[in-house]
């Protein structure tokens, strides 16, 4: 929307500038500064009007201009340095309402940009002049563009960077001229002012090169003009960070010295001592800390020394750890190689078994048909058949009670474990009954009254009367008393044995009446579990071998050729002859009599 009240000026140089050519619009652009300079600085008629000037692209049109030739315009490259100072005074104090993004990076870059390019060609122009007035000339237009500069930087700190990252500046500084190089110094002396930390935000090669350029100067002329401006400019870059202070004192070593023997007695000591005594503060720090760091190193140095030596003395150990794992490694892995080959080796050697056995079976299967009459067959096949399937089903069995067996193995462990828990807690109460009875309290006998005394007393002699004592020789009572001796020991022999077939006595009673107790709970064969199996399985090693051995001999029947049951097609398959059985348990008590 158009402001209102426009001054009528800005329409009217708005108009001309328009319809003017490119050659004629830099001088008509002058008359900005007649516009700006009849407010005063700071008021909101100055505000107003260059807002006005910004709307009617005036401002922006100034810019533009600044990158014309002007050795053939009229005014020169004065009317140049002219229109750099509206710029900077237009862009200085501007506020934007309607976008400022467009103002802020676009505008004032590209105005920064354009006076820097300015001054290079007014730097150039100035080194090439012959002629004091011109060089005169091109002196004061460089420096009021400098000024524009510093005074638009000064406006906007955040142009600041875009000073410094212009390519444009690094080659305004870089010239060899004491005049133009005193300027650019002084602008850089400037931005610091402005932005003390602006070096730190800056990208490292720009800042390293504006370094770099800046001790060469010291170290490559002996005016004391460019010594004191740099000598000054050095001072504000290291009391504006102490990174900065850092990073002089680890780039340039010489500095310290170059600054002490070459320029010492200039006239400038004053900043000049300032700046040493930066570099050497900084020089102590870093002397101090390469000092720790020389400890720290020492102290890791012997700390690792020590380690390893500890190490050291530990390796055999180690050493002999680590064979002694290696080997038992390669030993399991060569045992296992070697039980795989085993298990290959007899997985082929079964498997031949079985082709021979295979084929020895159809063998006798053909001979069996050629010696069977024709209507015998049949029956024969249909009876091995059966036996087979037999066969099949009894194996099946054992091997679905074996892995039950396998799978109730805790189970067992706990009834076997309760059981001699049971036989100790037996034997142990047997003990203590017997203590109890051995060690029962004495009685004293009662005091007899005197006419017990004296019946007792008649008895006594009546049974002396009765039996008078036979008269005995000395070795007829020795040898009475060894013979009573003796009866006497075989007493006691005897009573011991007899305590300890009591003891086995009452462990068999007990162990009949959990039996019993068993028995009489046990479920019936409906209801029976797999759990119940064990609980009924004997403990006794004898009939258990017996029972093993019974089994083993019953499939040793089974497994007969067919030649050895021909005879037996009446007999139940369940029925061992008594010599096998005798033949395999001849040791052992079969149906209570032990066999010879």
């Amino acid at each position: 929307m158009k402001p209102a009240a426009v001054d009528s000026r800005i329409l009217a140089l708005a108009a001309q500038v328009t319809e003017s050519s490119d050659q004629d619009a830099p001088v008509l652009l002058l008359k900005l500064k007649e516009i700006l300079n009849s407010t005063s600085l700071g008021s909101k008629e100055s505000q107003k009007i260059k807002q006005d000037l910004y709307y009617y692209n005036l401002v922006q049109y100034c810019m533009l201009v600044l990158k014309q030739d002007y050795s053939r315009l009229p005014g020169g490259w004065a009317t140049a340095a002219q229109l750099s100072e509206i710029l900077s005074q237009c862009c200085v104090g501007l506020e934007v309402k309607e976008d400022p993004e467009e103002f802020y990076n676009k505008l004032l870059p590209s105005a920064v940009d354009n006076l820097l390019f300015l001054g290079r060609h007014l730097q150039a122009r100035f080194i090439r002049a012959i002629k004091d007035e011109e060089k005169s000339e091109f002196l004061r237009c460089f420096r009021t563009v400098t000024d524009a500069i510093c005074w638009l930087f000064g406006g906007h700190i955040q142009l600041t960077e875009c000073v410094l990252q212009s390519k444009h500046f690094l080659q305004l500084l870089i010239t060899d001229d004491v005049e133009t190089e005193t300027a650019m110094m002084s602008v850089l002396q400037n931005i610091l002012r402005v932005n003390s930390s602006v070096l730190l935000h800056v990208d490292e090669k720009i800042l390293h090169s504006v370094l770099d350029e800046l001790v060469y100067k010291l170290s490559s002329t002996t005016n004391p003009v460019t010594g004191n401006a740099t000598t000054k400019l050095l001072l504000s870059v290291a009391e504006s960070h102490p990174q900065l202070v850092e990073l002089l004192s680890t780039r340039y070593k010489g500095l310290r010295t170059l600054l002490s023997k070459q320029w010492s007695g200039k006239g400038f000591d004053r900043n000049l001592n300032q700046l040493l005594d930066l570099l050497y503060s900084e020089f102590c720090r870093k002397g101090e800390m390469q000092r720790l760091h020389q400890a720290a190193c020492l102290i890791q140095a012997v700390w690792r020394g020590f380690q390893t030596r500890k190490r050291l003395k530990t390796l055999p150990k180690v050493v002999t750890a680590l064979q002694r794992s290696f080997r038992a490694k390669r030993e399991q892995e060569l045992q296992h190689l070697k039980r795989l080959k085993e298990d290959e080796t007899l997985r082929q050697q079964l498997q031949l078994q079985r082709q021979r056995a295979m084929r020895l079976f159809h063998e006798r299967q053909l001979t069996l048909l050629e010696i069977v009459q024709p209507g015998q067959v049949d029956r024969h096949i249909q009876e091995m058949e059966g036996k087979a399937a037999l066969i099949i089903q009894r194996h099946w069995r054992g091997y679905r009670a074996r892995r039950k067996v396998h799978q109730q193995r805790q189970s067992l462990k706990q009834y076997k474990a309760a059981v001699i828990i049971q036989r100790a807690a037996h034997k142990f109460l047997g003990k203590c009954q017997r203590k109890r009875k051995a060690l029962s309290p004495w009685k004293e006998p009662t005091e007899l009254t005197s006419a017990q005394k004296l019946a007792l007393q008649q008895k006594v002699d009546d049974y002396i009367r009765l039996h008078p004592a036979s008269q005995m020789s000395e070795e007829m009572s020795k040898e009475l008393h060894r013979q009573a001796q003796e009866k006497l020991a075989q007493y006691l022999l005897r009573s011991s044995l007899d305590r300890r077939a009591e003891q086995r006595r009452e462990a068999l009673l007990a162990q009949l009446s959990t039996d019993m107790e068993l028995l009489m709970s046990a479920p019936s064969l409906m209801e029976a579990t797999e759990k119940d199996l064990d609980v009924f399985m004997s403990r006794s090693v004898p009939v258990a071998c017996k029972a093993r051995q019974s089994h083993n001999t019953m499939l040793k029947c089974t497994r007969w050729p067919w030649w050895k049951k021909l005879g037996d097609e009446f007999m139940d398959d369940d029925m061992i002859p008594d010599d096998v059985l005798n033949t395999e348990f001849g040791t052992l008590f079969i149906g209570g009599s032990k066999s010879s």
